[in-house]
């Protein structure tokens, strides 16, 4: 609500993951009823047009990806149209809809998911992606909602440098780009936000910050295999630094994710850099979007789960680059909203910039406060000089 009060957003985009939450099949009916009172809501009384989609049917495992997008239009927006990949044309937006019940079949969308073989070692990934297409006035564009594929272990995530889960995330989104680029429809520029699960190189950022700490490696009395590792200080009563387990990322000093937002550690992000000539971002300048604690009183801490990572992002096509004006670089921002405030396990990212299309992008990413319902990520809005 404060953000759309500031920024005073024509066109506001909202992609959505794990629609349902993490107990989708006992939270599934809490989405309809948000999504009532979003429309509702004050921030959004002047929006008079409104698309909402929502891959809610869990029940068809080979369909279900938990996705949701949901657009709205302000008033005042006059020319505004949406494809209808079916018939390969533009339709007017008039109206308010949500569509939940057949999205397979819907025209104006196309959604996959990743084939199961991307990830075997999940019986039921939800894993996949969303496009919708886009015209205003003059510039056409497409959105993509995007969820890729997490860390399972993060000792398996350590073994090697870059880490096996980084290779199926890198086939996962050529796999997207792939798909929204090829001979069906027109090539056009586009957005693509969501949760990548980007992670910073484990195995290299681990080496980094324990490069004087000594590995105890601590194996399971039943199988043998590796149950922990345990790195201590060579001195200084050998003080545990790091403990690694699957579920575990116990460092000893979380300020090193914060101070300078991070960035010291940028030089570990190195998932997008196999897609530099075909994704472009803005410079990061914020600390890691992932994983925030979920208790609503510790809004600035991470959760000992994960290696904090920048796995919320906002990327672009050359061709969408391309429609933001140099002259204005130093206009344009991408940061967080809420730093100090519980957002769930993830932080919103945001995208603030304008385009030569004659049309203002405020784009965000957003992890819901309340993540037993779900998670999203937004984009969008428009410069209200082009109103008519």
């Amino acid at each position: 609500s404060s953000t759309s009060h500031t920024h005073r957003p024509l066109f506001v985009a909202l992609h959505c993951q794990e629609v349902g939450g993490k107990n989708y099949e006992a939270s599934m009916t809490h989405v309809d009823s948000f999504i009532k009172e979003l429309l509702s809501s004050d921030a959004l009384k002047d929006f008079s047009r409104a698309r909402v989609y929502l891959d809610k049917n869990y029940k068809s495992q080979e369909q279900f990806t938990a996705l949701g997008c949901c657009y709205f239009i302000h008033e005042s927006l006059k020319n505004i149209q949406q494809f209808d990949f079916k018939a390969k044309k533009f339709r007017k937006v008039v109206g308010k809809e949500v569509c939940s019940d057949a999205l397979p079949s819907a025209a104006m969308l196309e959604k996959e998911k990743f084939p199961q073989d991307y990830f075997p070692e999940c019986k039921w990934s939800r894993k996949g992606f969303i496009r919708t297409r886009w015209a205003l006035a003059d510039c056409a564009f497409d959105l993509v909602n995007i969820h890729l594929f997490h860390d399972a272990s993060n000792l398996v995530a350590w073994e090697k440098s870059p880490s096996v889960y980084s290779g199926t995330r890198q086939k996962a989104l050529g796999f997207v780009l792939d798909r929204i680029t090829d001979q069906r429809f027109e090539r056009l520029p586009h957005f693509i936000f969501g949760d990548f699960n980007f992670r910073l190189d484990s195995k290299q950022v681990i080496e980094s910050l324990c490069s004087t700490a000594r590995m105890q490696t601590v194996r399971s009395t039943d199988t043998n295999e590796v149950d922990k590792l345990i790195f201590r200080e060579s001195d200084n009563d050998r003080k545990v630094v790091l403990q690694l387990e699957k579920k575990l990322f116990s460092y000893i000093n979380q300020d090193v994710f914060r101070e300078n937002n991070g960035t010291l550690l940028l030089e570990f992000d190195r998932e997008l850099s196999v897609f530099k000539e075909r994704l472009h971002e803005l410079d990061i300048s914020f600390p890691p979007s992932y994983p925030y604690s979920e208790d609503s009183s510790q809004g600035k801490q991470y959760m000992n789960t994960r290696c904090p990572s920048w796995c919320d992002r906002i990327l672009m096509s050359a061709s969408a680059k391309d429609l933001l004006p140099e002259n204005e670089e130093k206009s344009i921002t991408y940061d967080n909203i809420g730093p100090s405030v519980c957002m769930g396990d993830h932080k919103v990212q945001t995208s603030l910039c304008v385009c030569q299309c004659r049309y203002t992008w405020y784009a965000n990413t957003f992890q819901n406060e309340h993540q037993s319902e779900f998670s999203m990520q937004t984009p969008l809005l428009l410069d209200e000089r082009w109103r008519s």
